[in-house]
């Protein structure tokens, strides 16, 4: 008996000591590269490195091994190793940056996986590297420092806003998580914020329509949130931050596997700003009071031959209010105290599964449900909408042909207490799409799509798309996108600017779909010098024309909003333009400008539409000092004068805007293993809006227009829509970062 304890405590040491560990670095530019992917491809087996880019990978058996380091905007690297009966194990990489990150593997521009140098649609990759540049408590704010990319606030009150892509309101913005339109109407105004940050691999921007692959709503543009794999996923993260102003961020991410075939990643993200601020003296909060709660978890299942089954769920609810400094929960609707308050409460629900078929066949998902309990002063909206999209796709290679074809449904229910819905609404739409990307020669690419909705309420309606793609050189892309869209409204979904504050809304009449034609030519070089820098250069030129657009009319009578399909067209042309450069002394940047000529002609009458800047510039800025364990983030953004919506011709307040900017400034420490430590000043210029005229909200001594006769010597009433910046000022901020790997 003894005998067989033994031999048998032999037998499980030999075979505990048999298994090695790999340990190593992985450098850029002479730096360590945090959190880039290591893969053993025989095993299946990955880690990521940390902040200093040290990677560890354990319980490694004997036998020769391809082991794969990765990272978006690097070139891979793959190097063989063969593991004998030794403990430990040094592989260390050296990846060369790709400049432009040209060769990123995109999925939003053609909705299926394609190297970004070989797509013909231009599609931008923002990493959380980018993100952290400027940390925010949400995706809202952190799109500010894309080109071209704006949020807008639409109210001075509550602090609801959209998404602006190249001038275009956020209702012509599709946003998606991994493809799927989960983020769409109510959603519009509320969907980037909550979504956790340490969940995200990537986002991924294309501007321009791409209602042909993803229907309605995409009319301006796509935002793609890209969350991340399991495998790539940290075991535990976490992102705390407070500022000045007292507003608290906490973002959480774990994963854990669930048996031998599943993996579980979860992400929580809780923001709590409640500390009410008057610092423009108007008794009304500067910014919106808010509590937020959202709890992402994806499911990713094991199965034969490496077939994709996700299953993710996303629980969101958020609790906020703005109004007069005294206001609290007990006036919520009454008229003694003026607030707005918002309850919102989300579910969604999106899967993806490849078919087990030799094709390339997928099977895709999303359900939402929306409920929102809103009270806009006296006025009180109530709308629940409910969402439900499936989508067949299969991708097909026939020689020079990349084929891809689709089916979609989508069922929409939507219903709110205000005048304009009679009866609840409910949508239904078939879809149909193919798309068909032509190897024409070695340099050249053609892609050319076509979809085919048909709505039970408006009938038919047709989306083509052509793309063409010339590589003249490995370091020149030339491209040229042209296609239309189209999208459905509903106003209150969208325009809180009709639930809040004094002015009446007027529907002239039964709203048509809208309808766009675009075309866009994009030109990208990128250049490596003997030195080891890089230089990344990145141009569109654009047109977009519209027909029956939907805008509102706050001209013709001040006290209205008044709603109308165009009798005319609305256009916008511009050009853009983006500049990455990465020294090979820790400096690096990032920077872009945008100049555009919108214009809407109603009537035969041409006029420049409101909130719309002509010109705009970004940058982020970062340098590295590694002896100091150190980088430097300067973030900022520049726009132009737009037009605002005054109160008619006796409100003193400007009909343009001033040229403005927001620029931050961040230090992080990175010396202590899994941490980081991060702090600066966010708005160092103190840029507010109110600076230099005499109120921003016309009437807030009197926000129940009891009183218009008395003191009232421009002839106004109560409106809070004069909005196009944060009130907020400079504040300081500081967080920490700990991975866990």
């Amino acid at each position: 008996m003894d005998k067989i304890i033994f031999y048998t405590i032999l037998v499980f040491s030999t075979l505990a000591f048999s298994q090695s560990t790999i340990k190593g670095k992985i450098m850029a530019n002479n730096e360590g590269l945090a959190f880039a992917n290591v893969y053993i491809k025989e095993l299946k087996k990955g880690t990521v490195t940390n902040e200093n880019g040290v990677y560890e990978l354990s319980t490694i058996p004997p036998g020769s091994y391809t082991i794969i380091a990765s990272f978006i905007g690097f070139k891979p690297e793959k190097k063989t190793i063969t593991i004998s009966n030794e403990p430990n194990y040094v592989l260390n990489f050296n990846l060369i940056e790709d400049a432009n990150v040209l060769n990123d593997v995109v999925i939003s521009g053609t909705l299926k996986p394609v190297s970004r140098l070989e797509t013909p649609v231009p599609v931008e990759v923002y990493t959380p590297t980018f993100l952290k540049k400027n940390p925010t408590s949400n995706i809202f704010e952190a799109l500010q420092n894309v080109n071209g990319v704006r949020p807008q606030l639409n109210c001075n009150i509550c602090n609801t806003g959209d998404i602006h892509i190249n001038g275009l309101e956020g209702p012509y913005t599709m946003v998606t998580i991994d493809g799927m339109p989960i983020v769409s109407s109510l959603a519009t105004v509320y969907g980037l914020f909550g979504i956790p940050n340490s969940l995200i691999d990537r986002i991924e921007v294309v501007k321009g329509p791409a209602s042909s692959l993803y229907g309605s709503e995409a009319v301006g543009g796509l935002i793609n949130i890209i969350t991340k794999k399991t495998l790539n996923a940290p075991l535990f993260s976490a992102d705390i931050f407070s500022t000045s102003w007292l507003e608290n961020n906490v973002d959480l991410g774990f994963k854990s596997a669930i048996g031998k075939k599943a993996t579980t990643l979860v992400g929580i993200n809780y923001y709590n700003y409640n500390q009410p601020i008057d610092n423009n003296n108007d008794n009304f909060t500067d910014v919106s009071l808010q509590e937020r709660i959202s709890i992402f978890n994806k499911w990713t299942f094991d199965r034969k031959n490496n077939k994709e089954f996700t299953i993710a769920a996303r629980l969101f609810y958020e609790d906020r209010w703005g109004g007069e400094m005294q206001w609290n929960k007990s006036h919520r609707g009454g008229s003694e105290v003026y607030g707005e308050s918002i309850y919102t409460k989300r579910v969604e629900l999106l899967s993806k599964y490849q078919l087990p078929t030799k094709e390339d066949m997928y099977l895709s998902f999303s359900i939402t449900a929306h409920d929102q309990n809103s009270v806009y002063g006296t006025t009180a909206y109530f709308a629940n909408q409910k969402i439900a999209f499936g989508q067949y796709t299969w991708d097909k290679k026939v020689e020079n042909h990349n084929l891809l074809l689709g089916t979609a449904f989508r069922y929409q229910y939507y219903n709110d207490n205000t005048p304009a819905t009679i009866s609840a609404e409910k949508t239904t739409i078939y879809s149909a799409f193919l798309q068909d990307e032509i190897k024409l020669a070695p340099k050249h690419n053609a892609l050319f799509g076509i979809r085919y909705d048909y709505n039970n309420n408006h009938g038919t309606i047709f989306t083509p798309r052509i793309a063409y793609k010339w590589n003249p050189t490995a370091n020149d892309v030339f491209r040229i996108n042209t296609g239309t869209g189209f999208r459905i409204v509903n106003l209150f979904t969208e325009d809180h600017a009709a639930l809040s504050g004094a002015r009446d809304v007027i529907i002239t009449e039964d709203l048509k779909p809208e309808t766009s034609y675009n075309i866009n030519f994009n030109y990208l070089k990128k250049i490596k010098f003997e030195n080891g820098s890089f230089l990344g250069f990145e141009t569109s030129a654009w047109y977009t024309y519209f027909n029956n657009q939907i805008i509102p009319d706050y001209d013709t009578n001040p006290n209205q909003i008044i709603y109308s399909n165009l009798n005319g067209f609305a256009q916008t042309l511009g050009i853009s333009s983006n500049i990455d450069w990465v020294s090979p002394f820790g400096l690096k940047a990032i920077v872009g400008f945008t100049i555009m000529d919108p214009k809407n002609v109603q009537n035969g009458v041409s006029s420049i539409p409101v909130l719309t800047e002509k010109f705009s510039a970004n940058w982020a800025i970062t340098y590295e000092i590694p002896k100091w364990f150190l980088a430097i983030d300067y973030t900022g953004n520049l726009y132009g004068p737009m037009r605002l919506p005054i109160l008619g011709e006796l409100d003193p307040r400007p009909e343009y805007a001033p040229i403005w900017s927001l620029q931050n400034i961040q230090f992080t420490y990175k010396k202590f293993r899994n941490f980081e430590l991060y702090g600066g000043i966010k708005n160092i210029l103190n840029w507010t809006p109110n600076k230099g005229i005499p109120f921003l909200i016309a009437r807030a001594e009197d926000p129940f227009d009891q009183n218009l006769t008395v003191n009232n010597p421009y002839n106004l009433t109560f409106d809070p829509s004069y909005m196009y910046a944060p009130n907020q000022g400079i504040r300081g901020f500081l967080g920490i970062r700990y991975t866990l790997f």
